[in-house]
């Protein structure tokens, strides 16, 4: 679908500074009887503007448009029809975005093994890439940090950056942004989203909004800019790449209704954290969030994104703040063209997707409604991110979540442990750990270092803590790891940095850093000490992200907060402690201070935000955000249409999806005698099942390196490692908290082999397994796939030999991950579970009627043998929730189905 075909006869055209273009006008459909439009949620009108522009009379068809123009409250409930939508762009980051590299390498390869033209393998939507998730927090503490970082970063990764620079010249409408530049959320939030696009067609120049998909959950954080994207597989983006349609089930929105401000105290921070406790208990998953009421006006657009970016932690699949007159101020601050800007106010306008406080509302298929008002400050864990803590119950919350530990830990003989105190000496200053004490406080992540109200307001804090003479104690590891150079810039216009510096939160780099693992190692008596006392500790960060073992494999509890609250709790050393009452230090004078006494004002903050913030400093530094430091200058350089895939390389490895893929699909058959590799409880993440953080020598992925002569010091992550399958295959379910059923008296990656019993590694059972020609399964609960978006949970689990899931319920982009490598899901029926109907994990199964044919949502009958010989059967429902679905599923996943279609071309 190259071309616009215009079925409706719906374009018209706009004529402002930006020049003449066409556009394909919604207001259109009103003469195919066609009425309410003006009352359809914004995100509705952004899908039917794409069905409208693309409609070809074949695989978008005019009853898709009037259907969806049909849209009422409810009827996405009851409705089976699926839409069809062409994204406008693909935004990837690296830890997803090499392995999706790789895989159109591999794909190339595989069309010039069987003969084929390899150029057939190109991104045909422009395609982003910025290399964010790989910078880590080795060095802090210090002016050298961000130097050093960067320098060891390129040490560990110039494998995977080189693909990526051949990727650069050997694909057409692929650009990357190379390291140390900003995280991808925040560039693509202040530099890439247009809000509206342009295309050449026939000579004309064609508008459009802006939609997008990203290979990270968070892609969502541009909606706070009225762009419609979200994030799905890096399996499922590579489809999009190349051309293949994103099949959406009728859209189902929820409003939240916005009334009132936010209180004096409370940051966006407290805000998006009591939004995901709400949006969590109501059940969104799957579902898109729009907002909406008074209160929208009175929301900054940076607080907007922060809402925004933690749709996956209430698990809608977007959250749309529509177009209005916030949007276009942004825009200006950040230093986008001024042509542009009235392009994207003329174009929403005449769509009718300019929001103001006088536009109908839309209808909703429900409405939640939140006084601004009644926000308060928050924090959240120390486990789950929806798990929201007022302030001042955190101690009370840390006590009762670690009851257990800190109760053994009293009786266990040491007489430091039963003060609560352990003696530590760091850089010649003799200190103490407890339980509660703050290991990690961390200023990093997207969600947070993207709004300048919140980081002027931790530069504020700093600033008058230092006046103030109170410091962080050595034991704390500081970091400031901004979404992007911008906020340093403001940051140093405002004065603020040499408060923070004076703090210790030294710049550590640009990028993702301890919100996905990326912390680095402890102080090493640190490190010592907690190992030896079995210490409860926690990390304090301004991230998104705080599932268990993922920010750092000592650390047992986290703490999601805003910038200005990680400051405080540094500074309090300890999240034992109530800050609303407690002090947080104690002066020069011997005087107890109080948060409340270096807590700055709204006004405080706006003003040093209006001073500061200025356009200019966007334009500098996205004026060469291609170009990259004198280290990307010097990699190594591969061109041509064919990677050099090299067979002694520990990073990147030549991916097996497509070794001796034949022409056609083998017919599908029935999984017989398998058995349960891996049986786990609710809430199981993609971090767990394909973590991104450090990994130990004597664990399989380790033990594989050691084998191909790397050192310990140069494991790097596993997300650094994603281009390599055989690291990341052994890394599979090797998340040190995972716990697996079959063995419950050990967490990590353990499982049996069965029918013997023995306890062995997932990894080497698995092996066993496959060799012994034994399908297998994984059994679990609710939420199977929460958290980020990792093709790898899904492509390790294929390579593990694991042919379906059956649990009570699917995270959305984990399910269709799962369809996307070919495993089949399977989810109970309502009111039935693993504990209900008495599953063990020690049975073997059999999963019938797969061979006869499959439809969307049909029921699957799973024969259960027991130890003894006996059997029953139960039902479950194949999660193929779309005919799409069971094409992929027939052809073994999305990618064969796109390179047999392209061979066909």
């Amino acid at each position: 679908m190259t071309a616009y075909k215009d079925v409706f006869g719906a374009r018209a055209t706009l004529q402002g500074t930006f020049g003449t273009v066409h556009y394909y006008r919604l207001g259109t459909l009103a003469q195919r009887g066609v009425s309410g439009l003006e009352r359809l949620p914004f995100t509705v009108k952004i899908v039917l503007e794409n069905l409208l522009r693309h409609a070809d009379g074949d695989i978008i068809t005019e009853d898709d448009i009037l259907s969806l123009a049909n849209w009422t409250p409810g009827n996405a409930t009851t409705s089976e029809a699926e839409y069809p939508m062409l994204p406008g762009r693909v935004l990837l980051q690296d830890f997803t975005g090499v392995p999706a590299v790789a895989d159109l390498a591999a794909m190339r390869s595989a069309v010039s093994r069987m003969n084929g033209d390899p150029k057939k393998i190109n991104p045909l939507v422009p395609a982003d890439l910025v290399i964010d998730h790989s910078v880590q927090v080795d060095t802090f503490g210090s002016t050298l940090a961000f130097g050093r970082n960067v320098e060891r970063e390129y040490e560990r990764n110039s494998e995977r950056y080189a693909l990526l620079r051949w990727a650069q010249q050997a694909f057409d409408n692929f650009r990357v942004v190379p390291p140390g530049t900003g995280i991808v959320h925040q560039v693509n939030l202040e530099y890439l989203a247009s809000v509206v696009m342009t295309k050449q067609e026939d000579g004309t120049t064609v508008a459009f909004p802006d939609t997008l998909v990203g290979t990270d959950s968070h892609t969502t954080m541009v909606n706070g800019l009225g762009v419609l994207g979200w994030g799905v597989g890096g399996i499922e983006a590579e489809a999009v790449l190349l051309g293949q349609p994103l099949y959406l089930l009728t859209p189902e929105v929820i409003g939240m209704r916005l009334t009132g401000n936010l209180p004096e105290g409370a940051t966006a921070t407290d805000l998006v954290l009591t939004v995901t406790q709400i949006l969590r208990k109501r059940g969104v998953v799957a579902k898109f969030v729009e907002f909406t009421g008074p209160g929208l006006s009175q929301l900054p657009l940076a607080d907007r994104a922060t809402i925004a970016n933690m749709s996956p932690e209430f698990g809608a699949t977007a959250t749309l703040f529509p177009v209005d007159a916030e949007t276009l101020r942004y825009l200006r601050d950040t230093g986008r063209d001024p042509k542009l800007v009235e392009l994207i106010e003329h174009y929403t306008k005449a769509q009718g997707l300019f929001r103001t406080d006088e536009s109908p509302e839309p209808l909703f298929d429900d409405l939640i409604e939140l006084d601004l008002g009644s926000i308060e400050p928050s924090l959240a864990g120390p486990r789950r991110p929806q798990d929201r803590v007022a302030m001042h119950d955190l101690g009370q919350t840390f006590r009762t979540a670690y009851a257990d530990r800190l109760k053994a830990s009293e009786s266990n003989g040491h007489a430091e442990q039963k003060k609560g105190d352990v003696p530590v000496e760091i850089a010649g200053i003799q200190t103490h750990l407890k339980h509660g004490s703050v290991a990690i406080a961390a200023i990093t992540s997207c969600t947070n270092t993207s709004n300048p109200a919140v980081m002027i307001a931790a530069g504020l804090v700093a600033k008058h803590a230092v006046e103030r003479g109170l410091s962080v104690n050595p034991t704390v590891k500081t970091s400031l790891a901004p979404g992007s150079r911008a906020v340093i810039d403001y940051l140093n216009n405002a004065d603020l940095l040499p408060y923070l510096e004076a703090l210790r939160f030294h710049l550590v780099g640009f990028g993702c850093t301890t919100c996905i693992g990326n912390s680095g190692p402890l102080s090493e008596p640190v490190a010592e000490a907690v190992q030896e006392n079995d210490l409860v500790v926690a990390a304090v960060l301004s991230g998104n992200r705080n599932f268990e073992g993922r920010i750092h494999p000592q650390v047992r509890a986290s703490f999601l907060a805003s910038p200005p609250l990680v400051v405080a709790y540094a500074l309090a050393g300890t999240v034992d402690i109530d800050l609303t009452e407690e002090a947080i230090g104690t002066d020069i004078n011997g005087d107890k201070v109080y948060l409340r006494d270096i807590w700055p004002t709204q006004e405080e903050v706006r003003r040093v935000v209006t001073k500061t913030v200025t356009p200019e400093i966007f334009k500098e530094n996205y004026s060469r955000v291609f170009e990259g430091d004198e280290h990307w200058q010097a990699l190594s350089n591969s061109t041509g249409e064919l990677f050099e895939w090299d067979t002694n390389s520990t990073y990147i490895q030549e991916p097996p999806f497509f070794q001796g893929m034949s022409g056609e699909p083998a017919p599908i058959k029935d999984i017989q005698n398998a058995r349960v590799l891996v049986m786990v409880d609710d809430s199981i993440t993609t971090d767990h099942i394909s973590p991104a953080g450090s990994f130990a020598a004597n664990s399989p992925a380790g033990q594989y390196l050691i084998e191909h002569g790397v050192e310990r010091r140069d494991f790097n992550t596993y997300g650094a490692r994603r281009g390599n399958h055989e690291v990341m295959v052994r890394g599979t379910f090797g998340n040190i908290r995972l716990r697996n059923r079959l063995t419950p008296d050990k967490e990590g990656y353990y499982t049996l082999h069965l029918p013997d019993g023995e306890q062995t590694t997932i990894y080497d059972a698995s092996v066993r397994y496959q060799q012994e020609g034994v399908p297998l399964l994984v059994l679990a609960g609710k939420e199977y796939g929460s958290g980020s978006s990792r093709d790898w949970a899904a492509k390790g689990p294929l390579l593990l030999g694991i042919r379906a899931a059956i649990a009570e319920s699917f995270e959305r982009i984990h399910r269709s991950n799962l369809v996307g490598m070919g495993i089949l899901p399977l989810q109970f029926r309502p009111g039935e579970n693993k504990e209900s109907l008495g599953l063990t994990g020690h049975e073997t199964y059999d999963i019938l009627g797969i061979a006869q044919g499959l439809k969307p949502r049909q029921e699957i009958t799973v024969k259960v043998t027991r130890e003894d010989g006996s059997s029953f059967t139960f039902q479950t429902i194949a999660r193929l929730d779309s005919a799409i679905d069971v094409v992929y599923y027939k052809n073994g996943g999305i990618l064969p189905t796109v390179l047999r279609r392209l061979m066909e071309a």
